[in-house]
């Protein structure tokens, strides 16, 4: 697997996850921290790219609204795909069935196990174990009992969470949904990430001829790779500051 790949050009559309990515993993989903200039910096990738960059991501967007910017600036998928906001501002939501017998079991995990965070989203929800990771095998046996029955649901393990969400969206159908609609159509796609979560979205954009960049340690599809995500952030910086002038 090589480095970073060529800095960004005229022809891209960048497609970023955000936790483990843009920014540092935490203790508590509420707990991280944005890095200094990181808005400045995505306002400035939107305004080069001509709007081709959306943020495709786990979390909800009332989560990071307050935390990056309100009222909203960018095209996004949050909640992985199924609430995604397009470059027009129409925001389109897949809401599953069955969600709510996986809510009750974690609920109740939470309730005996110190340690657990239960995370609940529109259309989904995320149980972190990552302050009590000798509990790792019971959520995920916990909550793959709770959506047997539930063919339309899904069971996503990542970093020290376990989430369900709908079977029938990624962020590899976000950004092919992105990438049929302006600005982005006919344009080259880049994606950096950095969890399991993620490799749909490297399926995607490398299929389409464009780069996978996975953030991080761990075996990947993406044929790129980046130690951190403040690494991640001086290339980006670097792709801005060092791109040709419009002509």
């Amino acid at each position: 697997m090589s480095t970073l790949p060529r800095l960004l050009t005229d022809r891209s559309a960048l497609f970023l996850d955000f936790d483990g990515t843009l920014a540092d993993l935490a203790g508590r989903p509420d707990a991280v921290e944005i890095p200094p200039a990181l808005v400045t910096l995505l306002n400035g990738l939107h305004q080069r790219l001509d709007g081709a960059l959306a943020l495709v991501t786990g979390r909800a967007r009332e989560d990071l609204e307050p935390m990056l910017a309100s009222p909203w600036p960018w095209p996004a998928a949050f909640e992985h795909g199924a609430v995604r906001l397009s470059p027009q501002g129409g925001a389109a939501t897949t809401r599953p069935s069955g969600l709510a017998r996986a809510i009750a079991a974690a609920e109740q995990l939470v309730a005996r196990h110190a340690g657990l965070l239960l995370e609940r989203k529109q259309t989904s929800m995320a149980l972190h174990y990552r302050q009590a990771p000798m509990l790792e095998a019971l959520c995920m046996s916990t909550l793959t009992q709770a959506i047997t029955d539930e063919p339309g649901l899904q069971l996503l393990h990542g970093k020290a969470v376990v989430e369900v969400k709908s079977a029938r969206v990624s962020k590899g159908a976000a950004i092919e949904a992105f990438m049929q609609e302006a600005p982005f159509a006919g344009r080259v796609p880049v994606f950096a990430g950095d969890d399991v979560t993620d490799e749909a979205g490297f399926d995607v954009v490398q299929r389409l001829g464009g780069e996978g960049i996975k953030v991080g340690e761990g075996p990947s599809l993406a044929r790129h790779r980046c130690p951190s995500p403040e690494a991640l952030r001086a290339w980006l910086a670097d792709a801005l500051s060092l791109s040709s002038p419009r002509p």
